[in-house]
């Protein structure tokens, strides 16, 4: 885990650097290096993800949830971080308004995919208190 740190940081200097150098010629590949950087950054970041994927499952079995609010879970987390990951993308090339609008489209969408949980913990304190009356 330690060694991919070092790489993510490697790769965004890099990226940086690069962009930076090219900005005062070629503005608009500046941009293009920086999406290239970001979405590099975003693939080491999730091929280490897939690889720790099965704790969450071992955790679900020895908890007794169900798999499919874990994997609920997992793509409301998914889906924050790739929205403020985005977002950034966005304001660092001067679009606050565009990222103000997708973190809120992120957010509905976590919204939505929060009903079915809030939908069996509702259900889960109705029977405890039909046990309780």
């Amino acid at each position: 885990m330690s060694a991919q740190i070092f790489q993510l940081i490697g790769i965004a200097f890099v990226t940086a650097v690069a962009a930076i150098l090219v900005k005062s010629t070629k503005p608009e590949l500046a941009v293009v290096i920086t999406i290239a950087g970001s979405v590099i950054l975003l693939l080491v970041v999730l091929e280490v993800f897939r690889g720790s994927i099965g704790i969450f499952s071992e955790i679900a079995q020895m908890t007794g949830l169900d798999a499919a609010i874990v994997k609920t879970l997992l793509k409301m987390v998914g889906i924050g971080y790739l929205v403020e990951f985005s977002a950034g993308i966005l304001q660092d090339f001067g679009q606050s308004s565009l990222a103000d609008k997708l973190i809120f489209c992120g957010k509905i969408l976590v919204l939505i995919l929060a009903v079915p949980i809030l939908e069996s913990v509702l259900s889960l304190v109705g029977d405890l208190l039909e046990l309780i009356a």
